[in-house]
């Protein structure tokens, strides 16, 4: 039977896939430049990279690796700190020695040496704000610039963490008796190197970290501590100690008396004759 063909009276509805054609038709029509962020708003969000800043790093080096990472020349970080707004105490006088955390930091394609020093302060401050750490330099008259820089020389002297305690009970004792540092990480410092050798003609150097000429702090930390080196500085192990020694690794002699310091140097120089070995580490008045 034929049929005559009518034209229908009123708009035939699209199932999806024709709505979809139709809609990205009409974005075509429009242009690249509509479909183009649309397509970018689905993308794979960006796997950060990232970016270990070890305990006891001086800030030279932290801005090599952050350079070397955002694959930019040569004092792009350094260059970034006068710009980048740092939260640091006055003390610091703009120098963010000490305040460039030790951690591990994310880093994506939006990163700049700014962003990254700002995390690092930050997370700095967040730390020395702890109130164990916070309430513990109140307690010993330190502001936080203080804490972290006792905690730097703690981070540079002591072999390990479990002779963290005992070297900050080391330093808090010569400063109650006006005794100076004497820290060979400090003469480090000064003269840019890591060595386990002082000379005694280091300590005679024109510099504001020779501790062995200067009574009390040196005037800016010496490297950036880490949290336990923080806690270390706030609550020292109990004890008499004016004197530490490294002799050999795992074996850190702590002394009350110069006496007994003396005897630990002796035998630290036997086991470097002995074997040839450039390790160990000497403390206060350890030459």
């Amino acid at each position: 039977m034929r049929h005559e063909y009518r034209p229908p009276q009123r708009r035939s509805r699209l199932t999806r896939r024709g709505r979809l054609a139709l809609f990205l038709g009409t974005l075509f029509a429009l242009g690249a430049a509509v479909l183009i962020p649309i397509l970018r708003g689905g993308e794979v969000p960006e796997t950060p990279r990232r970016l270990l800043i070890p305990e006891g790093w001086r800030a030279p080096q932290v801005y090599a690796a952050i350079d070397r990472e955002l694959k930019l020349p040569p004092g792009s970080a350094k260059a970034a700190v006068a710009t980048a707004g740092l939260a640091l105490p006055a003390e610091a006088k703009g120098n963010p020695e000490g305040y460039l955390f030790p951690a591990t930091y994310p880093v994506t394609s939006q990163s700049t040496p700014a962003t990254l020093l700002t995390h690092m302060v930050r997370t700095a401050n967040q730390k020395l704000a702890t109130q164990a750490v916070a309430d513990g330099g109140k307690a010993h008259g330190m502001t936080p610039y203080q804490t972290a820089t006792l905690a730097s020389i703690i981070e540079a002297e002591a072999e390990g963490r479990a002779d963290m305690g005992k070297v900050a009970r080391v330093v808090h004792n010569r400063l109650a008796k006006s005794m100076p540092l004497q820290m060979d990480s400090t003469i480090n410092y000064a003269l840019n190197r890591s060595t386990v050798d002082t000379r005694p003609s280091d300590t005679r150097i024109d510099s504001p970290f020779n501790t062995y000429a200067r009574q009390g702090l040196p005037v800016t930390p010496i490297g950036s501590p880490g949290l336990q080196a923080l806690s270390a500085a706030v609550a020292p192990t109990p004890g008499d100690w004016l004197f530490f020694v490294t002799v050999r690794p795992g074996d850190t002699r702590f002394s009350a008396t110069y006496e007994q310091h003396r005897k630990h140097i002796a035998e630290f120089n036997r086991i470097r004759a002995g074997t040839g070995s450039r390790t160990g580490q000497a403390g206060p008045a350890g030459k």
